[in-house]
């Protein structure tokens, strides 16, 4: 792996409201066995050297699971960005990399991809893509500098919401990953049952 786990940030984004599953917390919803959260915090530690959890809601019980929680720097659950923008704020490592609490089935050479490729690339930002029946980028599946927090908190500033805007703003390099099954989410009961099989 070209960048040293030591040197990256995971940061687990949960802090949306939930609204496409009646308004229920989804990091904490149980699949197979244990909260969403927490598969996907078990997937991330062995990539990197330490964990976040941005949540905006039910902090202890995500404090519970033994990692930082750090809600929004901007109220009114802003989306992704606001959760990547309080992660890039307190980030003490040169890169952070962000997974979303909702996808257990992430590759786990996930960092290891991203990172080579942003490192061939000379890039400020990796961002997953796969290819199904259509080209997909995975923003919220993203390795960045932590350098790139000044162009983030202004481009919120300026009103921006959408992550993709954000990202090609800057050096980007787009990732192919070859099994697009492992970004599904889960975002209703009904996907959340039927995952569970699966």
């Amino acid at each position: 792996m070209s960048i040293a786990p030591s040197r990256i940030t995971g940061l687990v984004l949960a802090g949306g409201r939930g609204s496409r599953m009646g308004g229920v917390d989804k990091g904490l919803q149980t699949f197979r066995g244990a909260p969403m959260v927490l598969h996907a915090i078990l997937r991330l530690a062995p990539q990197v050297g330490t964990i976040v959890i941005n949540a905006n809601q039910n902090i202890g019980p995500y404090e519970g699971f033994g990692y930082p929680v750090w809600p929004d720097q901007l109220g009114g659950f802003e989306g992704p960005l606001a959760g990547l923008q309080t992660g890039l704020a307190g980030c003490e490592t040169e890169y952070l990399v962000t997974v979303p609490c909702d996808s257990p089935f992430f590759p786990e050479n996930l960092v290891a991809t991203l990172a080579d490729a942003l490192v061939a690339a000379n890039a400020d930002i990796a961002v997953a893509v796969t290819q199904e029946d259509e080209r997909r980028t995975h923003p919220v599946f993203s390795l960045m500098k932590a350098s790139v927090l000044p162009s983030l908190s202004a481009f919120l500033q300026e009103g921006g919401r959408k992550i993709e805007k954000w990202y090609r703003s800057l050096r980007f390099v787009e990732v192919m990953f070859p099994d697009a099954s492992a970004f599904r989410n889960i975002n209703t009961v009904e996907e959340l049952r039927r995952f569970e099989d699966s």
